[in-house]
């Protein structure tokens, strides 16, 4: 399982439908920002009361798990196992099967540091990158790492810039989709379809599937991920 979401018993309930497993054999954690560990809450004493939950993730998000409640106390528990990670080294699951590897990526730190994932299985691999402040000051080329893999899934919060015009958007930085698409415009289609947008903020237009932005994005030969798809590995 990748990342525990304020809704961690539907991503548990999907993930048995898919396997039958009682438990995930790991959860791989990118960042301390509310959407993406805030989940583990459903682990504890007051909830699930798990045991030995694998929780893989950064030195610094092991710290922050370890050292702030309510988290520590799934550590002191036994509700969860914290797995310390490198950056990009592989760790093996389900017998060496796969291999994870955390991508360091650049963004708004303050609690942890943010990775990605590249996920290799033995017969295709995905890039999984929800958060990432600019694609232009990663230490990697984007266009590089597509052609690593088969499936890409990357971070759409925002489709562009006219969409939260409210907020100063240097608070908040991510890659507009439309900056994406630029930047993978030259692509062959092949290349293009890798493309799977994710992690949307509720003012995206790509949430709806019937939308001009969501007919654009697919015209432009990229896809928009929508919950229940599945992709092999």
């Amino acid at each position: 399982m990748f990342e525990a979401t304020p809704d961690l018993p539907s991503q548990w309930a999907s993930l048995y439908e898919q396997s039958t497993a009682s438990q995930p054999s790991f959860i791989f954690l990118t960042h301390a920002h509310m959407g993406h560990y805030s989940g583990l809450m459903h682990l504890g004493r007051e909830a699930l009361g798990a045991q030995g939950v694998r929780v893989a993730a950064m030195p610094r998000m092991v710290n922050f798990l370890t050292t702030n409640g309510p988290w520590s106390q799934l550590v002191d528990l036994g509700n969860i196992e914290l797995v310390p990670l490198e950056d990009n080294r592989p760790l093996p699951v389900f017998d060496g099967d796969v291999q994870v590897t955390p991508l360091r990526v650049p963004h708004r730190d303050e609690f942890s540091e943010t990775v990605g994932y590249r996920i290799d299985g033995p017969n295709r691999s995905a890039l999984f990158i929800p958060d990432i402040d600019k694609w232009t000051i990663w230490g990697r080329s984007l266009v590089e790492e597509l052609s690593r893999v088969d499936y890409a899934f990357v971070d759409a919060t925002f489709y562009d810039s006219a969409e939260v015009n409210h907020r100063d958007m240097l608070e908040i930085p991510h890659p507009f989709v439309v900056e994406t698409m630029d930047a993978l415009t030259q692509l062959p289609s092949e290349g293009r379809a890798k493309v799977h947008f994710i992690h949307m903020n509720h003012t995206n237009p790509l949430l709806d599937a019937d939308s001009e932005a969501s007919q654009y994005v697919e015209s432009q030969g990229f896809h928009v991920a929508r919950e229940g798809m599945s992709f092999g590995l």
